[in-house]
């Protein structure tokens, strides 16, 4: 049985799957990731860092320049769910899907159970008196502020923040129940997320990216490849 077929056979028998996705399964809806020769991490802008640029304090200390960066390389409101993202969405035994992506297109896809790691740029709230704001409400380009005077922060978990310790717990949760995980998309270089598949203790673990990982070892199958493609050979 070639690694696809067994792929399918796995997932049409699995009970509880779990997937876990990261930047990598948003890149064929227009979405940069990170870490590639051509994300977002593979340059510097100006005299900072990106990792620096979407820190908690330069946001509070320089919000004009995070704003800039922000609008132009993180947010993108006409991004679409793509076949990944529909595929997973359709499948009646994925219990949950895990993830690291800020960009909501699990979602639009139809998947009802999910919890964002890291957030999400659709939401935004005021700092001070926390009233909701959502991603039409608000100009992502530049500083915005709440009716109250406050600061509207988007909901995404900058670095030196922390995650958000409901939606680690109930992900952890679904993991530690989940007979098979299937991750997408995800060097598993940033923590802690990535430390949550040591949760796992189902039967099946299935890696798909395009590099290699850190985790390729623990894995039952390994497919260094686009999640596309890897779609479309077992629909």
């Amino acid at each position: 049985m070639n690694p696809y077929e067994q792929l399918k056979k796995i997932i049409a028998e699995s009970k509880s799957i779990v997937v876990f996705t990261g930047a990598g399964i948003s890149v064929p809806s227009g979405i940069p990731d990170f870490r590639s020769a051509r994300g977002i991490y593979s340059k510097e802008y100006g005299s900072y860092s990106p990792e620096e640029i979407i820190s908690h304090h330069f946001f509070m200390q320089k919000p004009e320049l995070f704003y800039e960066f922000y609008g132009e390389k993180m947010v993108y409101p006409e991004a679409k769910p793509n076949l990944a993202h529909l595929y997973f969405a359709q499948l009646p035994n994925v219990s949950a899907v895990v993830t690291q992506n800020i960009d909501g297109l699990h979602q639009d896809a139809g998947s009802t159970k999910v919890y964002e790691l890291h957030g999400s740029v659709l939401r935004n709230y005021c700092m001070k008196c926390h009233k909701f704001y959502g991603i039409q409400d608000i100009n992502t380009k530049k500083p915005c502020y709440c009716t109250c005077g406050g600061r509207i922060k988007p909901d995404v978990v900058l670095y030196e923040e922390p995650l958000d310790s409901h939606v680690v717990s109930q992900a952890i949760d679904a993991i530690c129940k989940a007979d098979t995980m299937i991750v997408v998309g995800t060097s598993l270089v940033v923590y802690p997320a990535a430390s949550y598949l040591g949760y796992f203790r189902g039967k099946h673990l299935i890696l798909i990216n395009k590099s290699s990982t850190s985790y390729d070892s623990a894995a039952e199958l390994v497919f260094n490849e686009d999640i596309i493609e890897v779609i479309k050979k077992i629909k």
